[in-house]
């Protein structure tokens, strides 16, 4: 099999001394050049070829954001790993490189101690994603889609765009009713939430969690765009907030996210256990505790990532009763969480990203008076839309 071949791009000369070594080491990657800044990535990318390119973010001459534009106007499907700094400027470009068509990012390794540690990072974090995106992955672990992504600046904002399922499909009948949306989800999961809630109405009518693997920081300015952008509010968890219909709650990085009840009253809590599946926040955590409180109530939904958390807590889900809805492989950017949860049978519907949050609001309306949704009248029962 030949080697993946890798453009590196980053203007610290230490830090591409340190990839370049780093990368080298596994016998499946070959790095075919390096550069300063972005012009020079740019006239390197026709002349070497490569199957995927690692680009710093934070560059002279020509920043990685400007870079990557420049990439997507004549690769579209060429696979771009943003180098990002753990830095609040650091986590605002990086959204906006996913957004702009970056397959994923990757934080440069801070305060570590050594040279020998952020090596050993570097294997850990990045190698696992090149040989992920260039399809050297070990054979059935999880599916990566080589068309392009939907952009999150091109996601249906109006209500009246809702893609539903047809009257006709075949749905399961629970019951009971929804009372709790938890939603997990990894790579290409900040564009896949945003064109997923920006679909639900302002007045959804029960509460929302969410676990999306980034570090700390990214998951704040996360909320904040979503908010931004959706007719639902968007927040950050933190410990101790009430949960209320038609807002959304996203579990804070290295945070695992949790219900606990109070007076009759169910409240985020957030803390700092052990990492499950490599994750902090871990959706397997959130979703065990989304079962010890809303049981056969809960509604569970697996969006595209990498790796099989979810896994573990969509089977809690299923013995409890509740409804699980999985993404399909042809629209996951990564279909291993979803894969995962599908593959296992476990998943009622598998439903392309855009038809996602019709079947959520389906779902979440059985068992609830009849209403109007943009201009599309939604009844109580799953096949009863009417024009």
């Amino acid at each position: 099999m030949p080697k993946v071949r890798v453009l590196l791009a980053d203007d610290a000369v230490v830090v591409r001394r340190i990839l370049s070594d780093t990368l080298a080491e596994d016998p499946d990657i070959e790095i075919v050049g390096t550069a300063p800044n972005g012009k020079i990535a740019l006239a390197k990318l026709a002349l070497l070829n490569p199957d995927i390119v690692i680009l710093d973010i934070e560059m002279s001459d020509m920043d990685g954001l400007e870079t990557l534009k420049e990439i997507r106007k004549t690769h579209r499907l060429l696979p771009v790993i943003m180098f990002s700094t753990l830095t609040q400027r650091g986590a605002a470009a990086t959204l906006d490189a996913l957004s702009f068509g970056a397959s994923d990012y990757v934080t440069k390794p801070a305060n570590v101690g050594s040279v020998s540690a952020v090596m050993q990072i570097i294997r850990e974090t990045l190698i696992p994603k090149i040989k992920l995106f260039t399809r050297r992955s070990i054979a059935g672990d999880q599916v990566v889609r080589s068309a392009p992504r939907v952009s999150a600046e091109v996601a249906p904002l109006a209500l009246t765009k809702l893609v539903l399922p047809t009257a006709s499909s075949t749905l399961p009948h629970p019951t009971e009713r929804v009372e709790i949306l938890a939603i997990g989800t990894s790579t290409g999961g900040p564009d896949a939430l945003n064109i997923v809630l920006a679909q639900l109405p302002a007045d959804f009518p029960v509460p929302i969690v969410i676990v999306q693997h980034m570090p700390p920081m990214f998951t704040k300015l996360l909320a904040e765009r979503l908010n931004s952008r959706c007719a639902i509010t968007v927040i950050e968890a933190t410990s101790g907030m009430f949960l209320e219909p038609g807002t959304a709650w996203l579990a804070p990085g290295d945070f695992h996210l949790g219900l606990e009840r109070e007076e009759g009253r169910m409240k985020t809590c957030v803390f700092m256990g052990p990492p499950e599946n490599s994750c902090r926040p871990a959706v397997d955590v959130m979703l065990r505790s989304v079962v010890q409180h809303y049981g056969a109530s809960c509604l569970s939904v697996i969006l595209t990532g990498m790796g099989q958390d979810g896994l573990r807590g969509c089977e809690a889900v299923s013995n409890a009763g509740g409804q699980i809805v999985a993404q399909d492989e042809a629209s996951s950017v990564v279909w291993g969480m979803p894969g995962f949860v599908a593959q296992a049978g476990l998943a009622s519907r598998v439903l392309p990203l855009q038809e996602v949050a019709g079947e959520i609001i389906r779902r979440v309306m059985a068992g609830r008076p009849a209403r109007r949704i943009g201009t599309t009248t939604m009844s109580s029962s799953y096949g009863g839309l009417r024009g």
